[in-house]
């Protein structure tokens, strides 16, 4: 190539422009950990699903920053932010809204619930029995609902972040599979480590009288993160990396290990996802790479492992690592 006249050299350069994704994201991000410490693959991972536009279910122990975290996303992007406690005694009219009747009008009114926002968290989503779950498949799916014959749209961007606690079970209602599958991503939360649980303290105290969320400003607008979302959709994947994370997720059906594998809404959630991560990377195209560090999160909460190895102590973790392991990296 040095050969060539420089006017004829060949220059290699990215069919997209993801370095304002890159920088933007990056940004939020450092944002964020104003507040919060260490928890980045959190942070990257939450980033991902709005650059993917799916949802996401945070577990983890109370006290992880799970609820904050959602709550200084929010503030960052300059979006709606709407919160939810989930009880056992909530009913799907307390998320949705319901029909009032005015006297005036002589007719019914709609009246929009908490789910009309933009970012939304619902806390303790596993704490509602079935029937109030329920109440979220249509607008998780379709981004909108309907109420009584008429459909009623979300405003975009729309994004529900839900939390549930591992341990704590009693009073809580498990998640079906179909419920489950509707989110993108299941983000596992870690306790921080002694350098990072000694940041917190320090940086707890020093923030004595300072309320924290007012720390926080909006960096990206509405409107870039939907034409962050449209380039993210036009990132390149090539045909033996698409057929990749279709092996992936067939090894999933096929393997002993595991009662139940993954949906094709698995393989989607994987495409998506691993371009999400490539253009917050700050790429115009996916590598294996992408899909691996994408793949504990998109399909953990996909799988349901066998009855007898879930006995032996064999978690889907580990079964989606031998997954990976074992189905050959396209070159």
């Amino acid at each position: 190539m040095d050969d060539l006249p420089q006017n004829e050299q060949l220059h290699f350069e990215s069919r997209l422009d993801t370095a304002p994704i890159h920088d933007k994201l990056l940004a939020v991000r450092q944002e964020i950990n104003k507040v919060i410490v260490g928890q980045e693959r959190m942070l990257d991972l939450l980033l991902v699903s709005i650059l993917a536009n799916g949802h996401v279910l945070l577990e983890g122990v109370p006290g992880v920053a799970k609820t904050i975290t959602a709550k200084l996303l929010a503030r960052t992007l300059d979006v709606g932010f709407s919160r939810i406690q989930f009880t056992p005694d909530l009913m799907p009219s307390d998320i949705l809204g319901t029909l009032v009747f005015d006297v005036k009008k002589s007719d019914f009114e709609y009246r929009k619930g908490p789910i009309f926002s933009n970012i939304i968290l619902i806390d303790e989503i596993n704490r509602a029995p079935a029937k109030t779950q329920a109440a979220l498949f249509e607008v998780m799916e379709e981004r909108q609902i309907t109420i009584d014959g008429d459909a009623h749209l979300m405003s975009l961007p729309f994004l529900v972040l839900a939390t549930q606690n591992p341990i704590e079970q009693e009073g809580t209602y498990r998640l079906p599979e179909a419920q489950l599958d509707r989110f993108l991503l299941k983000i596992e939360i870690d306790y921080p480590n002694l350098e990072e649980e000694i940041e917190i303290i320090h940086r707890e105290h020093n923030m004595v009288n300072t309320d924290k969320i007012s720390q926080i400003h909006a960096l990206v607008s509405p409107e870039e993160i939907l034409s962050f979302q449209k380039l993210v959709r036009q990132v390149r994947i090539e045909p033996q990396i698409i057929a990749y994370i279709a092996k992936v997720v067939l090894n999933t059906r096929q393997n002993a290990l595991l009662y139940l594998g993954a949906s094709p809404r698995a393989s989607i959630a994987l495409l998506n996802a691993s371009k999400g991560l490539a253009a917050l990377k700050g790429r115009d195209f996916v590598t294996p790479d992408d899909i691996k560090e994408v793949s504990y999160a998109v399909l953990g909460h996909r799988i349901v492992v066998a009855p007898e190895k879930e006995m032996e102590g064999i978690t889907a973790k580990q079964i989606i690592r031998q997954i990976i392991e074992s189905v050959e990296i396209p070159r």
